[in-house]
């Protein structure tokens, strides 16, 4: 696949994830309408849809009915923009823009935005759920709710949570972090909801176990060389390509991959996790050429 086919796909597949989310997002009406605009105007402010995008594209990899797999990539895009939601506060990183426009407390004051995540937490399990329904038989419901309890505990004080909690105790005191809880903290924040979407559509295909347990190691590698490439981006790129301001790490004296390894080997990390990955995708029963290809370009990127 050159380098043109793969974009003129890329942006096929993403406008078709697009869609899925917008069919499951709620209807903004009633006397709870403003904290459903809220939570509207979060999650339709733009973004890759990588996480969703990896659940649809391992479900088409291992056979698993649109039925099932679309309540989750919704579910999970919710899930993630909840947690950028949160993150944009004042009393976390105190954001007033991302992707170009006001953050959603900027939009709509903190309290509203505080509701609004809230909202597209509880929402996303909602969502999840209504897969439970589409289900043909029982070991598709068994599929639902094994995909869901992976969804739950990767979101959770275990997952994504937990690793939020690590970053605000380093901020509290700097002097804590060390590579391995800077290592943990990016596999909690980051790579769990990547593991999500690998994971849940091949679980709700009914993928050999070897083969999701191989997809969540695929998924931290690639997870960790993300927010690497993130860090790097943070000193290196451009403002206007990236959709949010540059720099901020490093005039908030944030410790990242970058500040304590240097540029270049940040680089070669994300070359080494990524290289790690695209090799034991070889290694799985299923194949999926444009998947190994959307982490290539994941880890080359510029915005």
């Amino acid at each position: 696949m050159t380098e043109q086919e793969f974009q003129v796909e890329l942006e096929k597949r993403v406008q078709n994830t697009e869609e899925v989310i917008r069919r499951y997002l709620p209807a903004e009406e009633g006397y709870a309408r403003r904290v459903m605009e809220a939570m509207n105007y979060s999650v339709l402010a733009g973004g890759k849809r990588l996480r969703p995008l990896f659940l649809a594209e391992t479900a088409a990899m291992y056979g698993a009915r649109c039925e099932l797999a679309e309540p989750f990539m919704a579910a999970l895009e919710m899930i993630h923009t909840y947690s950028l939601v949160h993150d944009d506060l004042p009393a976390m990183d105190n954001d007033e823009y991302r992707r170009g426009r006001k953050t959603t407390w900027a939009e709509y004051g903190e309290g509203m935005a505080v509701i609004a995540g809230d909202g597209l937490l509880n929402y996303a399990y909602e969502t999840a759920l209504s897969a439970y329904g589409a289900a043909a038989s029982e070991e598709e419901k068994d599929r639902v709710m094994a995909a869901l309890r992976i969804l739950a505990r990767n979101a959770g004080i275990y997952g994504m949570v937990g690793g939020q909690c690590a970053d605000i105790m380093t901020d509290i005191d700097s002097a804590s972090l060390t590579p391995e809880l800077l290592n943990y903290i990016h596999k909690k924040k980051t790579a769990c909801m990547i593991e999500s979407g690998f994971q849940i559509g091949a679980v709700l295909a009914g993928a050999p176990k070897e083969d999701i347990e191989a997809l969540g190691s695929i998924a931290e590698d690639i997870g960790l060389a993300f927010q690497i490439q993130d860090d790097i981006l943070d000193v290196t790129g451009d403002q206007k390509e990236l959709g949010k301001s540059i720099g901020k790490d490093a005039l908030e004296g944030k410790a990242t991959y970058v500040s304590m390894n240097g540029l270049e080997a940040a680089a070669e990390k994300v070359r080494e996790l990524t290289g790690h990955a695209l090799s034991a995708m070889d290694g799985l029963s299923g194949e999926n050429e444009f998947l190994k290809n959307l982490v290539e370009h994941l880890m080359t990127r510029n915005k």
